[in-house]
């Protein structure tokens, strides 16, 4: 009984339990923030002026919940739709944090007592103020905890972010929560979004099938997904399958016959979803304009400022040279233990290629035998007879890549970008695949933290395509925050 209950409510249920771990993740911080505060020296010692702080914080507190969950809640992270690897839920949490910041403090000063009479014209405005007021002395209210609070509210806040997304996705797996869905036409759309379905879990999505227009298709197999039926199927198969949302891809169709669709999906009371003509482009980020009465997409080609340029670059330069002083005995102790396994260099050298296609050499420790290495497809097995003992401890925990921050002193590459690819690939690169090469390559990437990771980079263009259209420190200090547990868990390459 309990299990149909949360299987039919499972959506409410989860943005509820959120918004109540949301609000205890604060309250903790503000307690935390409170305490370090104190150790600090920003509290006073004598107790009776100790417990009138106790008291103020306490107050101060329920503000920040308050300000913390709506600040949150206009940011975006209540809402069911998640972004490409919880990326943008990760970048509200520190736009909302900052936000509530802000409001906090003009809440504090003009939430304070008021001591203006309540007579004249407009002294019912000195009632309403007084009836929302705080009994807080803003000249009492310690900025240092306020700013170490709000710290420790980002860091405890991602990091239970990143929980509970974990958490959700172990449930969809279990087949708690997810929605059956169905996707009209198997087109090469369908077989992409198919491919989506199974590698992102957090989606909730439970694919019962395809549908197509060509009655030939019908009894075949997509992928392991079977076709269905027909468009004069559709009715029977929703019923069947009881079918919540419906996903159209078939772009090249006729725009009479996409509009006759979705009526249908529409009559029978089911979400539709349309993937567009030119889906391709999507990956960009396009601007709607309307001329008259015609809409016209216009893609927003973002070139970065020379502060934003200069940011980036001192990022990295920072990143690199903590990462390559904090790391130098594990340097030294794998550069030996390369060179006593296996004769030849500690280092690997192959020429990749970078931004705006210009070459370079890229370093690596050497984690194969030599003269099994070169220019042959990435091993994809810890069995591979390639791979060193010594170098499978070093792809597991990605400290093969190590000497690439060597790379991102020189400039050749960046700490965040897509992984750099060799000549003979990008030869084969098309349009969309060479806008991999409008940025410098990174160390690390969105890539690296998917779903994806163990498939070949060029396959997978939509994570480099998604960070290139969303560059920025804030994402930059998410991608490598997630990349640093990724290696303490040790789920790198093989």
């Amino acid at each position: 009984m309990l299990g149909t209950f949360a299987r039919r409510h499972f959506e409410p249920l989860v943005l509820s339990t959120q918004v109540l771990l949301d609000l205890l993740v604060i309250l903790a911080s503000c307690w935390l923030g409170y305490l370090i505060g104190g150790q600090l020296g920003s509290l006073t010692g004598e107790a009776a002026l100790a417990a009138s702080q106790r008291e103020l914080y306490l107050e101060v507190a329920a503000l920040i919940a308050a300000v913390c969950l709506v600040t949150f809640h206009a940011c975006g992270l209540y809402s069911p739709v998640k972004s490409l690897l919880n990326m943008q839920e990760y970048k509200a949490i520190l736009k909302g944090t900052l936000i509530a910041f802000l409001v906090l403090f003009v809440l504090l000063v003009y939430l304070r007592n008021t001591r203006q009479p309540a007579d004249g014209a407009l002294g019912f405005l000195t009632r309403l103020h007084r009836f929302f007021d705080l009994d807080v002395n803003v000249n009492t209210v310690s900025r240092v905890t306020l700013l170490v609070t709000f710290a420790l509210i980002v860091v405890a806040m991602t990091a239970a972010r990143f929980l509970s997304f974990r958490v959700i996705q172990h449930l969809h797996q279990k087949g708690l929560g997810n929605r059956n869905v169905l996707i009209y036409g198997a087109t090469d759309a369908g077989r992409r979004l198919l491919r989506k379905f199974q590698l992102v879990p957090t989606l909730g999505l439970n694919l019962v099938g395809f549908c197509d227009d060509d009655p030939a298709k019908v009894g075949t197999l997509v992928g392991k997904s079977r076709v269905l039926g027909t468009f004069a199927d559709l009715e029977t198969i929703v019923g069947r399958h009881k079918i919540s949302e419906v996903f159209i891809a078939v772009p090249e169709g006729p725009e009479e016959r996409i509009v006759t669709l979705l009526s249908e999906i529409e009559r029978l009371g089911v979400v539709c979803h349309i993937v567009p003509r030119l889906w391709q482009l999507m990956s960009f980020d396009l601007r709607a304009v309307n001329v008259d009465s015609i809409p016209l997409f216009t893609r927003a080609r973002r070139r970065p400022s020379v502060l934003q340029r200069a940011g980036k670059r001192l990022f990295d330069l920072v990143v690199a040279a903590a990462v390559l002083v904090a790391t130098l005995p594990l340097f030294a102790f794998a550069a030996l233990l390369i060179r006593r396994e296996s004769p030849g260099p500690v280092f690997f050298v192959q020429e990749r290629v970078g931004q705006d296609g210009r070459p370079f050499r890229m370093l690596k420790f050497r984690t194969m035998h030599l003269h099994l290495s070169g220019d042959a497809p990435t091993p994809r097995s810890s069995d591979d007879p390639r791979i060193t003992r010594i170098g499978r401890w070093l792809r597991r925990f990605s400290l093969d890549e190590l000497p690439q921050f060597l790379n991102v002193l020189r400039g050749e590459m960046s700490v965040v970008g897509p992984r750099p690819e060799m000549r003979f690939i990008v030869a084969t690169y098309g349009p969309l695949e060479r806008e991999r090469l409008r940025v410098k390559p990174g160390v690390t990437g969105l890539w690296q933290i998917s779903y994806a990771r163990q498939m070949a980079i060029h396959e997978n263009i939509d994570y480099d395509l998604y960070y290139i259209e969303h560059e920025s420190l804030l994402l930059d200090l998410v991608i490598v925050a997630l990349t640093a547990f990724a290696v303490v868990k040790g789920t790198g390459a093989y």
